[in-house]
């Protein structure tokens, strides 16, 4: 049966921010809102968490994970980028885009593009995401929480309560977080590539 949370949207409470984070240590599998949609989300080399993501949404080995990152200086570790693509994700973030770039060693070979070697990261615009973030010391490997044959993502926390009661270890809620998904681009080609439209704007890197 899963944990519920529920925090103030803006004042996220430090202990139960805590209790999360704790949690995803131990190896739980937890869903969270972002700046988007609800997400999951495990630790960073949690086989079994990046295994029970797969199942959740029935994706395949060609699906790009996200590492989600408190701050640039995270997001760095993971990913190699160079100084013009490096300006264009600063301008964008934190915000609801996903950058999908070649990874670096730090990165699990599970979470990999198994041709392309890349990975997804974003840094989110959203109070609580921050807060775990913030709490936890390092990425949360996510998922947009959009379940198989469904058109849109779950927005209520205690509806994802509800129905992945036994699929999920907890749900961390502050609140209804939208149901648009990030906007996800391309930078690992030599032509910048708008795999997906979403809540962030395009407009720049057309």
């Amino acid at each position: 049966m899963a944990k519920y949370f529920d925090v103030h949207p803006e004042n996220p409470q430090p202990r139960t921010i805590g209790s999360v984070a704790d949690l995803v240590r131990s190896g739980s599998l937890v869903a969270y809102p972002t700046d988007s949609c609800f997400a999951l989300g495990c630790r960073l080399g949690n086989r079994d968490g990046i295994g029970r993501i797969r199942t959740v949404r029935e994706l395949d080995d060609r699906h790009h994970f996200t590492l989600v990152c408190r701050d640039f200086a995270q997001l760095g570790q993971f990913v190699h980028i160079d100084n013009k693509v490096f300006r264009a994700i600063k301008a964008a973030t934190p915000g609801s885009y996903t950058f999908i770039l070649p990874a670096t060693s730090e990165v699990p070979r599970q979470l990999l593009h198994p041709k392309k070697k890349t990975v997804g990261v974003r840094i989110p615009d959203h109070v609580v995401a921050q807060a775990l973030l913030a709490e936890l010391g390092e990425p949360l490997v996510s998922s947009t929480l959009l379940l198989p044959g469904e058109e849109e993502p779950m927005t209520q926390g205690w509806e994802i309560k509800e129905r992945l009661d036994h699929v999920v270890d907890a749900v961390l809620d502050s609140g209804d977080c939208g149901t648009e998904p990030t906007t996800v681009i391309d930078f690992s080609g030599d032509e910048v590539e708008i795999v997906r439209r979403g809540a962030g704007d395009t407009a720049r890197f057309e």
